[in-house]
């Protein structure tokens, strides 16, 4: 093996530099993977936008051989050199409370919000040893890391999708409680979107309903394809109306906003979820601006609505979606299209950001094209 790995390493100003970086030395409690490909997350588009940012290997949807492995780490993760897993964004703790129970999602020490936390694709490069993100031909693996066992037949472009749908599966149906027959409404029809949709058909929902935006319509198409059972376009019919219409007035029993839409979309879901319904609010929004006046916080107490917030996965919504993704199926290739190259990463996250047309939702990076 080289002493030196391909990566493209963010430097801020929606621009990425190709670099050469060292592989670093491995010992008994950590390893080193051989990336195969990394999936592109719109939390990427984010972070390497402002001309702040450190110099950073993005990319925490990664998919690879582990070409070594310490001894220590080897029995505390369960493979062996050769292993092809998935790995998670969380370097957790490991003995906190909610690393124990499996939610490492919310361990303070992942918290990429907080300085100094490690966190896979988001951690800088001046951290040593700097290969801490995706978008490079070799990862580290740190003793903390939690890694998932993907099998051979699934394509790698399939098995990055595991976190996006591991997402899905925590909204809808860890969080969002989604049961058999139930009516779900969908805000939002990117990857997030389709995702939940999915995990919603999993889950044994009668109806699915994806709202968006007239943009939208490539996504919509794709959500219809994925598991839809209807879609709507929100400037053109209510999504309201729709779900009273297709419930013959009972209303959704589970709302999912993941659009970004901020108090817009809250008030939407509030109109569209049955009485003792459940909102999930899986994206943020504008704290401050359009609908925020017209929020209307009592219908949350006269209808008895559960508003659960989300954010990230637990241990279990990873191995769901990784049985999902093995069971195969054509709407896989629907989301998830031909890998591009370390070269054409900003080609890949404008894909993401939906400023280019992308035929599919869901983007991969593969370092060694």
């Amino acid at each position: 093996m080289s002493h030196k790995t391909r990566s493209a390493v963010a430097v801020g100003g929606k621009r990425f530099v190709v670099r050469d970086l060292d592989i670093p030395a491995t010992g008994r409690e950590d390893g080193l993977l051989q990336v195969e490909a990394c999936g592109v997350c719109g939390s990427d588009v984010k972070k390497y936008a402002p001309a702040s940012m450190p110099p950073t290997i993005l990319g925490h949807e990664t998919v690879g051989v582990v070409t070594r492995v310490g001894s220590s780490a080897q029995q505390r993760w369960g493979v062996v050199e050769g292993t092809r897993v998935l790995l998670e964004e969380y370097l957790p703790c490991g003995h906190c409370r909610y690393c124990r129970g499996g939610e490492f999602r919310s361990c303070r020490t992942t918290d990429n919000t907080r300085a100094g936390a490690l966190r896979y694709g988001s951690t800088p490069l001046d951290v040593p040893p700097s290969l801490w993100g995706g978008y490079s031909r070799h990862q580290y693996l740190h003793p903390n890391s939690v890694l998932h066992v993907v099998p051979d037949d699934v394509p790698a472009s399939h098995a990055t999708f595991g976190i996006p749908l591991s997402n899905g599966i925590q909204w809808a149906q860890l969080d969002g409680g989604v049961r058999p027959g139930d009516a779900v409404l969908i805000i939002g029809p990117g990857q997030q979107g389709a995702a939940c949709t999915i995990a919603c058909e999993e889950a044994g929902a009668a109806l699915v309903v994806v709202a968006g935006l007239a943009r939208d319509a490539r996504r919509l198409d794709i959500a219809r394809q994925v598991g839809a059972t209807d879609t709507v376009v929100s400037q053109e019919r209510d999504p309201v109306e729709v779900i009273r219409d297709l419930t013959a007035g009972e209303m959704a029993d589970v709302v999912i906003d993941v659009s970004g839409g901020g108090a817009v979309t809250l008030m939407t879901a509030l109109r569209a979820v049955r009485t003792g319904g459940t909102i999930v609010i899986a994206s943020g929004g504008p704290k401050c601006g359009p609908g925020w006046d017209e929020l209307d916080l009592a219908l949350i107490r006269k209808k008895r609505v559960t508003l659960r917030g989300v954010r990230g996965h637990s241990f279990a919504a990873v191995e769901r979606a990784l049985q999902v993704i093995g069971r195969g199926g054509t709407r896989l290739g629907l989301l998830a299209g031909a890998p591009l190259s370390l070269d054409r990463m900003a080609d890949a996250l404008d894909a993401v950001a939906g400023t280019v047309d992308a035929e599919t939702l869901h983007v991969s990076v593969d370092p060694w094209l």
